[in-house]
Parts: C-alpha cells; sequence; structure tokens
C-alpha cells in the first residue's frame, strides 16, 4: 500500500533494530581508525597512491576467492561470525606495530596499514550487504534499506568524532582496541539476525536460504564477466570510482601540501569525513527514503550523479579550487564531501536493493567481487591514470572534467539497470542471472 512505503513494519522491528546496530558499529569501527589511514596518504601525497591502491588490489584479489570458498562450503551462520573474528584478530595485531614504531619503518608501517584497512573495509561492508539482500525481499529491501544505511551513516559520523576526541588523550594504538570492541559487538548483532532470519525472515521458505552457496571459488570473479548483470554492476561501480578516487587524490594532495604534521592532517581528514557523513544520514533520512520505495533505484542513482556533476562543476570553474570557499573548505574538499555523502546517501542503497532480484550465488560471490577487488582495481587504474595526465599537463580542472563525464555516463547505465532488474523473475538458487 502507498500508505506503507518506507515504513517499517511491526514484526520487522526486531530484525531491523539488529541490522541497524551491526552496521552502525561496522561503519564506527572503520571510521575510528580510516583518519590514521587518511594522514598516512596525505604524507606520501597522491603520487604514490598507485603503490597503495596496487598493493590493496592484490590483497583483495587474493581474498575474493577464499570468501567464495568459504561461502560454497560452509553455511551463512558460520561464515558471517568468521568474517568478523578474522578482522578482529587482525585489529588487535596492529596494536603492537603502532606502540612500538621502532618494530617497522613508518613507510612499510603506513603502506601495510593503508592496504590493510583498505580491504577491512571494502570487505565487513560488502558481507554486510549481502547479508542484506539474503534475508530482505526486494519490496523490503527498497523500504528498509533507506532506514538501515542510516545506521551505517551515524556511525560514519561517531567514529571520526570518537578520533577527534581521542586521539590526543590516548594516542594512536589505543583507537585500535576502540575498533576492535565496536567489531565484536556487530558480532553479536550479527548471530543474533541470524537466528530472527531463520524463524521469521522473509526467505526462510526458499530452498537452501542459509545452506552453503555451492559452486566453485572462482565464481565471484567469473561472474564480473561472464554474467550480464555483474558485469554492469562493475562498470557502474568503476565509473563511481572515478568520482571518488579523482576526488581523494586531490584533496590528498591539498591536504599534503597546506597541513605540516601529521596530527593536523588527520584532523583535517576527520572533518571532511564528518562533514560527508551528516550529509549521508540528512540524505538518507529525507530523499532517499522518500524515492527509493516509490520511484525505484534508477531514479535516486540519476540524482546522485546529477548532484556529482554539479559539485565537479565547481571544482572546474573556480578560480582557485584550492582557496577557502565554503566555512574554511576549498572546492575540492566541498566536491570530495557531496559526491561521497550523496554515493552513501542515495546510491549505495540504491545499487544493493538491485541484488534483492538475483540468486544467492550472485548476492555473496557475485557482489563481494564487485564490491572488493573490481572496486579496487578501478582505484589501481585511476591512479595510474592520473599519474600519466599528470604528465601530459592535466591539473584539476582537466580531472574534474573527466570525473563529471563518468557521472554522466554512471547516470546511463544506472537507469538501465534498474529498469531490467525490475522485470526480472529471479532464477533458482545456485543458477546464474541473467536479466
Amino acid at each position: 500500500m502507498q500508505s506503507s512505503r518506507g515504513r517499517v513494519h511491526s514484526g520487522e522491528w526486531p530484525a531491523v533494530a539488529l541490522s541497524f546496530a551491526y552496521f552502525f558499529c561496522v561503519l564506527a569501527a572503520y571510521y575510528v581508525i580510516r583518519p590514521l589511514r587518511e594522514q598516512l596518504a596525505a604524507a606520501v601525497g597522491s603520487t604514490q597512491l598507485p603503490w597503495f591502491y596496487g598493493a590493496t588490489f592484490v590483497g583483495t584479489l587474493l581474498l575474493t576467492p577464499l570468501f567464495g570458498a568459504l561461502v560454497t562450503r560452509w553455511p551463512r551462520r558460520v561464515v558471517m561470525p568468521l568474517v568478523y573474528v578474522f578482522f578482529i584478530a587482525c585489529l588487535i595485531g596492529f596494536v603492537p606495530l603502532f606502540a612500538w614504531p621502532e618494530l617497522l619503518t613508518p613507510r612499510t608501517l603506513g603502506i601495510l596499514f593503508f592496504v590493510w584497512v583498505s580491504v577491512f573495509n571494502l570487505f565487513v561492508v560488502s558481507v554486510f550487504w549481502s547479508f542484506m539482500s539474503d534475508i530482505w525481499s526486494t519490496e523490503q529491501a527498497r523500504r528498509l534499506f533507506p532506514v538501515i544505511a542510516v545506521a551505517g551513516t551515524l556511525g560514519a559520523v561517531a567514529g571520526p568524532t570518537l578520533t577527534r576526541s581521542l586521539v590526543g588523550v590516548i594516542g594512536v594504538a589505543p583507537l585500535l582496541v576502540v575498533s576492535a570492541v565496536l567489531l565484536c559487538a556487530a558480532l553479536g548483532c550479527v548471530v543474533a539476525l541470524g537466528r530472527w532470519a531463520r524463524v521469521h525472515g522473509a526467505r526462510r521458505h526458499e530452498p537452501g536460504h542459509e545452506a552453503a552457496v555451492g559452486g566453485g571459488m572462482f565464481d565471484g570473479l567469473k561472474q564480473v564477466f561472464a554474467d550480464p548483470f555483474i558485469r554492469s554492476m562493475s562498470i557502474l561501480l568503476l565509473l563511481a570510482d572515478g568520482i571518488g578516487t579523482v576526488n581523494y587524490a586531490l584533496v590528498a594532495d591539498y591536504s599534503g601540501a597546506t597541513f605540516a604534521d601529521a596530527v593536523a592532517r588527520t584532523r583535517f581528514a576527520a572533518n571532511v569525513d564528518l562533514a560527508g557523513n551528516v550529509l549521508t544520514a540528512i540524505t538518507q533520512l529525507t530523499l532517499t527514503r522518500w524515492l527509493l520505495p516509490r520511484k525505484g533505484p534508477g531514479i535516486v542513482i540519476m540524482l546522485w550523479a546529477l548532484a556529482s556533476i554539479a559539485v565537479l562543476l565547481l571544482v572546474l570553474f573556480a578560480p582557485d579550487p584550492r582557496a577557502p570557499l565554503l566555512f574554511g573548505m576549498p572546492a575540492v574538499a566541498i566536491a570530495l564531501i557531496v559526491s561521497r555523502g550523496l554515493a552513501y546517501g542515495m546510491a549505495e542503497p540504491a545499487r544493493h536493493s538491485l541484488y534483492t532480484r538475483v540468486p544467492r550465488n550472485v548476492r555473496y560471490k557475485g557482489q563481494n567481487a564487485v564490491d572488493t577487488a573490481v572496486w579496487r582495481f578501478g582505484d589501481l587504474s585511476i591512479a595510474l591514470g592520473m599519474n600519466g595526465l599528470r604528465l601530459l599537463g592535466i591539473g584539476t580542472a582537466g580531472f574534474a572534467g573527466i570525473s563529471a563525464t563518468a557521472a554522466v555516463i554512471a547516470a546511463g547505465i544506472g537507469w538501465r539497470l534498474s529498469r531490467r532488474t525490475e522485470g526480472a523473475v529471479v532464477p533458482p538458487t545456485g543458477t546464474p542471472a541473467s536479466p
């Protein structure tokens, strides 16, 4: 019914609350340590990002088949907790490396931590959305994903706020323990939510709704090339990455040239994250929550792309894109805040809602491959491309123009994917999707 669009039904509240707490803890855990990664990147400059992205791509390329092997052989109730236990153990393992800097050189630790945090972010968030698309129906996803996504945004606001408040009091190493505690809370939500889904979930009557997915460990990577839906989702993500990575590199250069020490760079990165995440929360609570259940994901993705074009044009035509423009932020930072804020506030809930229309093999393996290996391949390719274009004399305005073009193409692909998926019949579990 029209009146129920965008609302949580009475029987859904326990699972929505658990999903809310789960995503809050996951994103808060990541954003507590993200500013540490950002200041390391700013310290070396964006020309070194291809090395960071290249190592991250290799890491995700190795882990994606391992995740595929897990979901192939083990049921959801085993795989989900195991992923988070692994990352909790890694967080604790980094504590002595930060507490005693003499154990590794700063550059070695910087590369290692940048790569690990990047992999950590992609996998814990990708696994979260795979879980969500596995327990909610398509109709529920449209109503509830914008609500659930707010929790991640609140966690993303809480994370840098904690970092900004605590880094000068407890230092860097204890922040890793704070992140690990939050991830432990997320693990508790995973277990409780899995129990709820087995009894009350919308997909509980589907054959094999919680069983091992089956297939092969390389299915996810194969689907990127062989499955029409996953191939289109990969292109859409690469285009979105063309916006985000360019903006990120421009802001990293600005931060490195403007701030002289790690504390100032960390504080600036936290401020950028905080502003973007506040914008995300406002968008999720208003525009996306209203639009997604009524108009579908295609319209939502198109509006995100149009807004990104607008702020990129601001960078393109600003007299000095690095001069303070609004609240002390230059045009390059404003473009990053707006495009990132709307990407997570609008495009991500819409994009992930499309996965509810495909079989479990694609929900877990294909979706994970797109959100990890494809994403980091995009980071690497774009960073290398930027270095090459710099040699040809391309500057900030030129990169903004290229990103705006990517946004135009992304709008068209998002609209086409949405229309094709609307009319698709979900194939039986384990068969490829062909929307």
